[in-house]
């Protein structure tokens, strides 16, 4: 995602340009940054994805021309009618992703209260499932990439896990530096690779005509009647044609649903399905092909070329997965779902272009160690799908809610579109489940089911926590009451976060015990993050007068923003609170947790939480406040 604004940016028209003529050039400039983000990850399948089918299904003629048919129709249900039909309507204020889906079917209008706990368990797992699949994919695609190495030199294959590791670790030690500059390339790189995967596709589709019978859907149907265990299981693969597919909706927000629309129908669906078709024909002509089908269809002397743009194109769909999953993290924090983590800005011009160290770290010591147990393409293709579908499954219900209870569509439409849309995702996912889970896919799996495990160990932890520190306070009406009795008041302004409004905040009490002071002017200030990913201006802040100096203002920010509380303040002139920064002191409660003697939670899961609070970031580093400015006040709580 990182990429997708300084592509966007780069299409910029001519200063003589019409704004019909700029509008076209924008838009152009959009399609084109959509192919290098967007459709990195699936434009990059056909190197894996058909060998693997059809190898599960057996290289029969008949079963070649079924395989290439589950392809063809998997692309066009899957990606073609239901994500860029329909999904993509099912926008949070212009912005797209599971997270964004579950926050607005979480709002929507009537849903009953189990309903809601339901609809944000699912966004939960689906964050989960997200996490184990993007781990798999920079190693499966650069993998698979590097090992057309040994087609035309065997003896080259010990080089290939090296290579690969090489590739993989420089990448994720350049995401620090940020990608704004080599990232307007990569909606060019990519636009050559689907235009030769394309051409290469089509020019052995015309040496063996035969394969375009997969068209027809009864071949593939014909495969499940003729050899119905192996259709089954060869679903599993044929799914890894549509790995990705979840980009179309995440990215929306940076690209607009029009110039993904427009890329999908008029480049990349057209250049894959000929690269299908293609890789079809190969085999068909010649079975030795299914070694590396991808490959088999360029001349020998575009071999090393070919090699070269597939590495490329991986590097470029890893990039777009990494950058995602900075994107997706930080929407997490925002939303309380993980703990505070440092997010760095790599572009003082460019929205979006983010780094978070610690995923960055976790992120390349995980594919490394993907890549030396699994070693090969082959081997990591069993081990990629079952999250891919488990997330396909969680989006498709959840458009489902968004579509009856915000469109208002009729129940009985709601259940027999998307009722035939979730048949098709969970026999991908059951195929998967089945045949996969030994040989591989359990790894996804556990990957998911660990970040659920450390979410959920947060999630109970942060609750007993509040419920430990609310109510130990006093009422802030009571404290007002009473604000005349304190001894002195000092100029200046202070400001508390406070968690409540309702309370008067820990930090604020401590100072007083302590201190003996009040300031002239004190603000609390409660921070609140919407299920929605931008806050408007006019929404950014309230302001309410409490008398005798204290103020209470609730600061709004959406999951896509940095909580720059500073920045935010500003905007609190215009309601009559002037505040000048640079003589505002700002009080943080900086609370140590201890082990109680009798925990509301296990022993080892309050550890476990004790060690995330302790590693989440400190409050005045997540909120940007000024260092010169903040005072922390230390408190104990038992855990």
């Amino acid at each position: 995602m990182t990429q997708s604004i300084s592509n966007a940016q780069t299409a910029q028209p001519q200063a003589t340009a019409s704004p019909s003529q700029g509008a076209l050039w924008r838009t152009a400039g959009l399609i084109v940054g959509a192919l290098g983000v967007v459709y990195g990850d699936i434009g990059t399948s056909p190197l894996y994805a058909v060998r693997a089918s059809v190898r599960a299904a057996g290289a029969a003629p008949e079963a070649i021309v079924g395989v290439i048919s589950l392809i063809f129709w998997a692309l066009t249900i899957i990606v073609t009618i239901k994500y860029v039909c329909f999904v993509l309507r099912a926008h949070n204020k212009g912005e797209g992703g599971i997270v964004a889906l579950a926050a607005l079917a979480h709002r929507a209008v009537g849903l009953k209260r189990w309903a809601k706990t339901a609809v944000g368990v699912a966004g939960v797992l689906g964050l989960s499932l997200f996490f184990g699949e993007a781990l798999l994919t920079p190693s499966i695609s650069v993998l698979s990439a590097v090992e057309g190495l040994r087609v035309e030199e065997p003896n080259l294959e010990p080089l290939i896990v090296p290579i690969t590791l090489v590739i993989l670790i420089g990448l994720f030690l350049l995401q620090s530096r940020g990608t704004g500059s080599i990232g307007r390339l990569f909606g060019p790189i990519m636009m050559v690779w689907f235009l030769v995967i394309g051409a290469l596709g089509l020019h052995t589709i015309m040496s063996e005509p035969s394969i375009l019978w997969a068209i027809d859907p009864l071949a593939g149907l014909r495969l499940f009647a003729s050899e119905p265990g192996s259709a089954f299981v060869a679903l599993g693969s044929v799914v890894l044609a549509v790995t990705g597919v979840e980009a179309l909706y995440a990215d929306m927000g940076h690209f607009g649903r029009l110039p993904i629309r427009i890329a999908w129908l008029f480049i990349a669906m057209p250049a894959l399905m000929l690269n299908y078709f293609g890789q079809g024909a190969a085999i068909l002509h010649d079975v030795h092909a299914l070694d590396h089908p991808f490959f088999a269809l360029a001349p020998k002397l575009l071999h090393y070329p070919l090699v070269a743009l597939a590495t490329l194109a991986t590097i470029i769909a890893s990039q777009a997965v990494i950058s995602g999953i900075f994107s997706i993290t930080q929407q997490a924090v925002q939303l309380g779902l993980f703990p505070r983590m440092e997010i760095r800005h790599t572009s003082a011009t460019q929205f979006g272009q983010i780094f978070v160290p610690r995923v960055n770290l976790l992120m390349l010591v995980g594919v490394v160690l993907i890549v030396l147990l699994f070693r090969s393409s082959d081997a990591l293709a069993a081990a990629y799908g079952i999250a891919v579908t488990g997330v396909m499954v969680i989006s498709t219900w959840l458009v489902a809610v968004v579509a009856h209870k915000k469109w208002r569509w009729p129940l009985w439409l709601t259940l027999l579109i998307f009722g035939l849309f979730s048949t098709v995702d969970l026999a991908f996912f059951t195929s998967n489940l089945l045949s996969k889970f030994l040989e591989g896919g359990w790894l996804p799996v556990a990957i998911a089911f660990g970040i659920l495990f450390f979410l959920d160990t947060w999630r109970v932890g942060r609750k007993t926590f509040v419920e430990k520190t609310h109510g130990t306070g006093l009422a802030t009406d009571l404290f007002l009451e009473r604000a005349d009795k304190t001894p002195t008041r000092v100029s200046g302004t202070a400001i508390y976060f406070a968690p409540r409004l309702d309370d008067i905040p820990g930090a604020l009490l401590h100072n007083l015990k302590h201190n003996q002071v009040l300031h002239e002017r004190v603000i609390l200030l409660n921070v609140v993050v919407e299920d929605t990913p931008y806050v408007r201006p006019e929404r950014r802040i309230e302001v309410r007068r409490l008398g005798k100096g204290f103020y209470a203002v609730v600061v709004h920010f959406g999951f896509f923003e940095e909580s720059d509380v500073p920045k935010a303040l500003e905007s609190a002139r215009a309601l009559g609170l002037a505040i000048d920064i640079d003589h505002t002191s700002f009080f943080i409660r900086r609370e140590t947790l201890v082990k109680a003697k009798k925990s509301a939670l296990p022993p080892w899961r309050a550890r476990l939480f004790m060690m995330l609070q302790g590693a989440a970031l400190e409050a005045a580093r997540f909120y940007r406040l000024p260092p010169g400015r903040v005072v922390e006040l230390g408190a104990q709580i038992e855990i």
